[in-house]
C-alpha cells in the first residue's frame, strides 16, 4: 500500500527539494506536503 502511495506522491505532489525550498520560509501546507512525503516514503522502505 505504502508503494503504491510513494508512487502516487511522486507524480501528483511537488517536489520542494528540486525547489531548492528553505525549510525556514515553508509555509504550513508545504511542511505538511514534506511530512506526509516522508513518513509513505520511510514506511515504503520498511516494507521491503
Amino acid at each position: 500500500m505504502f508503494k503504491i502511495l510513494a508512487k502516487l506522491n511522486k507524480v501528483i505532489l511537488p517536489s520542494y527539494s528540486k525547489q531548492r525550498l528553505d525549510l525556514a520560509k515553508a509555509t504550513k501546507l508545504q511542511k505538511t506536503i514534506i511530512a506526509w512525503r516522508y513518513y509513505v516514503t520511510i514506511h515504503a522502505i520498511e516494507k521491503k
